[in-house]
């Protein structure tokens, strides 16, 4: 079993390494992409948080299935009974999640690329992807998911899933407002473990020398912000939050928590892109605001809208 934190990476990861007279200390990040290996199965850092992500936000929302006794619901003679109308939720999130943030990267980030070729198209609908040398093609597994593309999939699974069990819209939005922000941290932390989606240059003493490619100033590692650790911990405090107000005042329904998740979550992913490096494709750093940006603007006033909605609604 090979875990990350050998003493090879934990003592450069804790002390850093001094570039130069008189600057900070920086955090030398070069994790293995790999967690484990079970005999021939090898398990990945940024499989294994969408695993934790998917497991954490399946428990919670049961929890909330739960309070808001909609799974298990009482009876004529007030007794808790199964529904069943828990158990096609993890199946309808699960795939319009992966579908809308695979989509989302594609469509969003490289339409140049995966629009343009029946290659490209391929590459898009399949976890493979074709090398020139040798000439093949090879399992890489979804390489490039967008947030906002996932979060868009997830509304329209949510959508299907409402059709189906025909339960309050508000309620089960509401749940998911408390919960969304806790398994976005986890993919946040999976970004972190590949080194990917990373800070722009700083000199901050907790900058992070990411070894990769496009981390790299010509030939030098350059310090950066670690934008996914930026990411994880805001998403920690949002849900902490959100609970927080739910353990308070209860009852979901509203619309109150479905716009909070929205409008907290956007409004941070706006103001952490100013931090990111250019995720290249269309954004070619020529415009004032980057595609995640253009794209976090309307889930922040749809986050508005209905935090205003559910206040309004609470003074009648």
């Amino acid at each position: 079993m090979n875990f990350l934190f050998t003493l090879n990476y934990i003592l450069p990861s804790l002390v850093g390494r001094v570039r130069g007279v008189g600057l900070p200390l920086f955090i030398d990040w070069q994790p293995s992409v790999e967690a484990f290996s079970i005999g021939p199965v090898t398990v990945r850092w940024y499989a294994l948080c969408w695993v934790l992500a998917i497991l954490s936000g399946f428990l919670f929302v049961r929890w909330m299935y739960r309070q808001e006794q909609i799974d298990p619901a009482p009876d004529k003679r007030g007794k808790l009974q199964p529904t069943g109308k828990f158990d096609p939720l993890l199946f309808y999130c699960f795939f319009g999640i992966i579908i809308g943030a695979r989509l989302g990267h594609c469509l969003f980030y490289e339409p140049d690329y995966y629009l343009t070729s029946t290659q490209g198209w391929i590459e898009m609908l399949l976890p493979i992807k074709y090398d020139t040398f040798p000439s093949e093609w090879h399992y890489t597994g979804y390489a490039g998911l967008a947030s906002h593309g996932g979060t868009i999939g997830l509304f329209l699974a949510i959508v299907l899933y409402l059709r189906r069990t025909k339960l309050p819209t508000m309620q089960v939005l509401d749940i998911f407002g408390v919960t969304a922000a806790m398994p976005a941290a986890f993919i946040r932390l999976g970004n972190l473990m590949n080194s990917e989606i990373i800070g722009s240059q700083t000199d901050v003493p907790w900058a992070f020398l990411f070894h990769t490619q496009e981390a790299m100033v010509g030939d030098q590692l350059v310090p950066r912000h670690p934008s996914q650790l930026y990411e994880a911990l805001a998403y920690i405090v949002i849900f902490l939050i959100a609970y927080l107000i739910y353990k308070k005042w209860r009852r979901a329904g509203s619309g109150f928590y479905f716009g909070f998740c929205l409008a907290s979550i956007f409004t941070f992913r706006f103001f952490i892109e100013f931090l990111k490096e250019v995720q290249g494709g269309v954004d070619d750093g020529t415009l004032p605001l980057d595609m995640g940006q253009m794209l976090s603007i309307p889930f922040v006033l749809i986050g508005i809208f209905f935090m205003v909605r559910a206040k309004r609604k609470q003074l009648q």
